[in-house]
């Protein structure tokens, strides 16, 4: 990964490849040639199936995956003595990215340790901002993840990311294992984070409404091929690509019931 000299991008890929080969000595191509960018500040959406290939893009963006080919330019100059990594990722289970036996507080006072942060009131201070930045407070730093909602801990697992100030947050179906109230204000917390900050997101979904609610462009993958790419509200309302057309065909409308079975 390099840095990009462009400055009003935060993530530059070109020709990103990935094959999975089996211990049998089979081989699955799981991306082939896809380029995409994510402009300073801005919400880029990776959508598709299942098996699209969506999280393999997400999962190399974070260093988590290795290319088989192809180039990941990120443009995130770290200031002197900033202790912030380029990339960070949230998960869909925020359950299982957090500590069970450890308290929220004490979570993230041991990340800003490790990576730099030595005094202790520095932590502290540091703890309690990260908390107020997702709508908690000093009551949610005792508590362990168990007593959370659901909610709460997608809100920790936010926290923890945003502590090393990352110049992209990858949120990978990051609200689709919460009920649809709570997903609203995570999305509504994800949209003031940006609007405060400036950090740009790359926001892997299968749900095309949360798509058209927090992104500014998306890009549409079909078996590890990129499809379609532009402004979410041009594809999404006037799709140029049958694949495209058939996941918003896919979508339920207000009143929909699933059809009865007959015997």
């Amino acid at each position: 990964m390099t840095a990009d000299t462009r400055s009003d991008l935060v993530l530059d890929v070109k020709g990103l490849s990935k094959i999975f080969h089996s211990r049998t000595g089979g081989a699955r191509e799981a991306l082939r040639d896809v380029s995409f960018s994510v402009e300073r500040g801005s919400c880029l959406a990776v959508v598709g199936e299942s098996g699209s290939g969506k999280t393999t893009a997400a999962r190399i963006v974070a260093g988590l995956e290795t290319a088989s080919g192809g180039t990941v330019e990120l443009n995130a100059p770290r200031p002197a003595g900033a202790r912030h990594r380029g990339v960070q990722m949230v998960f869909q289970d925020p359950y299982g990215s957090l500590d069970p036996r450890q308290a929220i507080g004490s979570g993230l006072h041991e990340l800003l340790k490790l990576h730099g942060m030595r005094r202790k009131a520095d932590r502290t201070s540091r703890v309690t901002e990260l908390l107020e930045s997702v709508g908690l407070d000093e009551r949610h730093a005792g508590q362990h993840p168990e007593s959370l909602s659901g909610g709460q801990r997608q809100r920790v697992a936010i926290a923890r990311a945003l502590a090393l100030e990352p110049a992209l947050l990858i949120l990978d179906e990051a609200v689709s294992a919460l009920d649809v109230s709570v997903q609203a204000q995570v999305l509504n917390l994800l949209a003031d984070i940006r609007e405060q900050t400036a950090i740009s997101y790359l926001f892997v979904s299968h749900d095309l409404g949360v798509v058209r609610q927090v992104s500014d462009t998306c890009i549409v993958l079909q078996d590890g091929r990129l499809v379609e790419a532009g402004r979410t509200a041009d594809i999404l309302d006037s799709p140029q690509q049958p694949y495209t057309q058939a996941l918003i065909d896919a979508v339920p409308r207000p009143g929909w019931r699933p059809r009865r079975r007959t015997a």
